[in-house]
């Protein structure tokens, strides 16, 4: 039997809708402000935070290999199809900018859109989709 924590999956699946709208807000009216590339930093920050702490929380849960890195939680979770390979690039260059984005947040372009700005609303949506199919394939409920 596992002990899947349901209700922080859930917590953090319920940012993925605020925080995909926040990307989608900042493409539509992308001025290059200082404002606006702060925004765009935290809301893929959150994106990432939210994503490895799903992944993280599924892995343990089902006890699955554990992962080494952010990238290899991203990794360890497509191969137990939690979620259609088509997101495992998009989900794999998100979590990348981890690194720049909390480490190197000094070097970070705060000018220009991030090109994965425009297409991780559709892929944090596929993602959430995903994790909460997974769940009921899974565990039932």
């Amino acid at each position: 039997m596992y002990y899947v924590n349901r209700e922080q999956i859930s917590v953090r699946l319920a940012v993925l809708p605020d925080v995909a709208e926040s990307l989608l807000w900042l493409r539509a009216n992308w001025d290059g402000s200082l404002i606006h590339g702060m925004a765009q930093e935290r809301a893929l920050h959150l994106a990432i935070e939210t994503v490895t702490d799903v992944g993280s929380y599924l892995i343990d849960g089902f006890i699955m290999r554990d992962a080494s890195s952010y990238e290899d939680i991203i990794t360890v979770i497509a191969g137990e199809q939690v979620f259609p390979e088509a997101l495992q690039e998009p989900l794999l260059e998100l979590v990348k900018l981890r690194r720049p984005l909390v480490q190197d947040y000094f070097d970070w372009s705060r000018e220009a859109l991030h090109p994965l700005a425009a297409e991780m609303p559709a892929a944090l949506t596929a993602f959430k989709q995903a994790v909460e199919a997974y769940l009921l394939r899974e565990l039932g409920e």
